[in-house]
């Protein structure tokens, strides 16, 4: 039972707290739609000062491509990369292509095409002098091509700190009714001549994956392995991206307890976010994928900051959700109950000193938006909000009944990386289940 005679008693008594308001910060950047046609699973490649950004195909050619100086645009459609396929391929279902530059100056393309023998979805590959193309196909065959398994897609390249390069792909599993799979396959310096036995990263199993996981991009931060992949189905709202991160190349790889782009995490701002690539830079990490546009008969190209927190992901404009009990708390305690958000809320926060603290996180300095979920009883309540110990704005909570939570937005500015943000007793009873940053 909470403590409401202590709690009016200590109200009335303390002085009024006057607080002059802030001028509100500005809301957090969404991520920027920078290709409004139809262009799915996009991969970048940077040569000089222009991006190369080629996409599954479609109307504008079996492996569409795009330039631009700056990722955030504007872009120019080029001719088809790749206007003829490998005699092995039929066309219309190219998909997910790779781009990467050799030490030797020419470019290889990996490419998911129809066997024409096999009749499943298998990974061949080409080569160009050229990052525009025209790539020619490499050999009479794919490079990996497992009709037993469903077929093989969504090939990405990956260089790691020895020097050696790798390729990731999915068995296409999900076709037959089986679950899927993530692969590590060592290959050559040249990108083509497959070296030793692959290896299993990842496995679907995860209710919301429906059975699929599909287009691994590794990366490595610190010490630390991250692999980013999308799940579900690509058709609608339900497909998003995640992650899994592991110390060994070779796993094993821990799936992170929520993904890292969805249609919710990103407040309907893109739909169905996936297909993803990271673009590593001086200036700042970037992740570009495909969200639904023009009422879900496209795919167009999205791009969004990219940070680092202890070596996971943090994608601005993407929700990322702090637990209020695992903060620093003043003179308030942790409460249980199985209506919050992981069984547990921070309450009694009822004094002119009470507070709690979470620190989060920031890919970038600027506007942000927070989202406070709590529950408030007995009238609308407040909270005093700083941010690194500045200026005051006041949060209201309006009445919402003990164990019905809700959510409250204020706009804050935050610096580049970690932040600590503080809500204090103003007024009445709140309680505090958690706080998303967006």
């Amino acid at each position: 039972m909470r403590r409401f005679l202590a709690c009016l008693v200590a109200t009335l008594a303390a002085s009024p707290l006057v607080l002059t308001a802030l001028p509100a910060a500005a809301a957090t950047t969404a991520p920027a739609l920078v290709i409004g046609s139809d262009f799915p699973d996009p991969d970048i490649l940077k040569v000089g000062d222009t991006y190369y950004a080629y996409s599954t195909n479609n109307g504008n050619g079996n492996v569409p491509v795009a330039t631009a100086t700056s990722l955030t645009g504007p872009w120019t459609r080029r001719p088809d990369a790749m206007p003829t396929l490998g005699a092995w391929a039929n066309g219309g279902r190219t998909w997910a292509p790779e781009v990467f530059r050799r030490a030797d100056g020419r470019y290889v393309l990996y490419y998911t095409a129809l066997s024409r023998s096999v009749g499943r979805q298998c990974i061949g590959a080409a080569t160009a002098a050229s990052p525009l193309g025209p790539f020619v196909a490499v050999g009479t065959g794919p490079l990996i091509c497992n009709g037993g398994e469903g077929g093989d897609i969504d090939a990405s390249s990956f260089v790691d700190s020895t020097g050696l390069r790798y390729m990731l792909y999915k068995d296409d599993g999900n076709a037959i009714g089986q679950p899927t799979s993530l692969w590590l396959q060592q290959v050559a310096a040249d990108g083509l001549t497959l070296q030793g036995g692959r290896v299993e990263l990842l496995r679907s199993g995860r209710p919301e994956e429906a059975g699929v996981i599909e287009a691994p991009v590794l990366t490595k931060v610190g010490s630390q392995y991250v692999l980013f992949y999308s799940l579900g189905g690509y058709g609608g709202d339900a497909y998003q991206t995640s992650y899994a991160t592991s110390t060994s190349l070779t796993g094993p790889y821990t799936k992170a307890y929520r993904s890292l782009l969805t249609t919710a995490s990103l407040d309907n701002a893109v739909r169905g976010p996936g297909g993803a690539d990271v673009v590593r830079e001086a200036g700042g990490d970037r992740i570009v994928f495909h969200g639904w546009i023009n009422n879900n008969t496209a795919r167009g190209m999205y791009v969004a900051d990219l940070g680092w927190s202890g070596g996971f992901p943090v994608v601005r404009g993407s929700r990322v959700r702090y637990e209020t009990e695992r903060g620093r708390l003043n003179n308030c305690a942790v409460r249980a109950t199985p209506t919050a958000s992981q069984g547990q809320a921070v309450a009694y926060i009822d004094y002119a000193d009470s507070w709690v603290e979470v620190t989060v996180f920031a890919p970038r300095s600027g506007g942000y938006t927070a989202h406070i979920a709590y529950a408030a009883g007995y009238g609308d309540a407040q909270h005093t909000l700083t941010v690194n110990g500045g200026g005051a704005q006041v949060v209201t909570y309006p009445n919402s009944g003990w164990e019905t939570w809700r959510q409250v937005r204020a706009d804050v500015t935050l610096n580049a990386g970690y932040n600590t943000i503080r809500l204090t007793h103003r007024s009445r009873w709140a309680e505090l289940d958690f706080i998303e940053v967006a």
